[in-house]
């Protein structure tokens, strides 16, 4: 069999009820969301029934994300699928920790609670936005980006790199690239994620992730900030997700280096299909699945024991 990877969603592809059919149907996923709840009361509610404006608060788009994620695969484990490997996008990554055994699931739940009221602060200090560019070549992007003090943060896949900051030069940066014909699409997050406007968060992090326990990796995690997995010195780990925040996401590098390492099956975990398609545009020959709902899990299950 193909050696899998898991690839754990990012903030933007939420949506109010996602995770409740595999709550009711998983005892391992029922006991995840069961014990949030007794660290951030209102947690369940939230994810599965509160209005679309309160979910995309960052503060709580990211624990019910954390949730949702860890809950496809743990609703995989129950169906017998296994990963070898796994990686999650900007938020994702901090379910990606637990999934390989890093933190516990309490404490990286606590840790994305804590991540999510920091990165809502800075979000409150700098007003940001994001939007994905759209098939301009990377050095020129970077020169624009540059002229209007803005950032390339994600780089997602060939032809698309996310750009993030302040909404008072986003406006202008928006509006040339209308001028020279170059499509890009907003995303829905509520801050100038991944640029300098994070570190706060990340110090915060760090405070965060001192009272932690941090454990040897089961499987390889690779990082958004290196594209290489995980070192197992604990300060080096905890420099890794603090840093995280402020800085670009290596998402193509990470996909390409998973596959060199022998991945050829992707499993997104969570909502939407984002990643999926990312890996489609970045690599050949290789199988791509996604679980977000009960129907997307009998798929993939099928898919992969096929």
């Amino acid at each position: 069999m193909d050696r899998i990877a898991f690839l754990f969603a990012g903030q933007g592809s939420q949506y109010p009820g996602m995770g409740k059919e595999l709550y009711d149907q998983f005892e391992s996923v029922k006991k995840l969301y069961d014990e949030a709840e007794n660290i951030r009361p209102g947690i369940r509610d939230l994810c599965f029934s509160s209005e679309p404006e309160e979910l995309n608060q960052t503060k709580n788009t990211q624990p019910c994300l954390y949730l949702t994620d860890l809950a496809c695969a743990r609703a995989l484990e129950e169906k017998g699928i296994h990963m070898d490997a796994v990686a999650g996008f900007s938020l994702g990554e901090i379910a990606a920790l637990p999934q390989a055994g890093i933190l516990s699931e309490e404490d990286g739940f606590s840790l994305v609670c804590r991540r999510g009221e920091l990165m809502d602060q800075c979000a409150a200090e700098v007003k940001g936005e994001m939007v994905a560019v759209l098939r301009m070549p990377v050095d020129e992007l970077r020169e624009l980006c540059k002229k209007h003090e803005v950032f390339p943060v994600n780089y997602n896949c060939p032809g698309q790199v996310s750009v993030s900051g302040s909404v008072q030069n986003m406006e202008p940066f928006r509006q040339e690239l209308e001028s020279m014909k170059v499509r890009f699409v907003p995303i829905q997050v509520s801050g100038a994620f991944h640029t300098p406007y994070m570190q706060k968060a990340g110090a915060g992090l760090e405070e965060q992730l001192d009272k932690i326990e941090l454990k040897p990796a089961r499987i390889p995690v690779y990082a958004n900030l290196t594209a290489e997995p995980y070192s197992s010195i604990p300060k080096e780990v905890t420099d890794t997700i603090a840093k995280q925040v402020s800085n670009p996401v290596l998402w193509e590098k990470t996909l390409q280096r998973m596959y060199e390492d022998g991945i050829r099956t992707f499993v997104e975990c969570g909502p939407g299909r984002t990643l999926s398609g990312f890996v489609k545009k970045t690599l050949k020959d290789v199988r791509i699945c996604n679980v977000s709902d009960l129907a997307s899990l009998e798929k993939t299950v099928s898919d992969i024991r096929q």
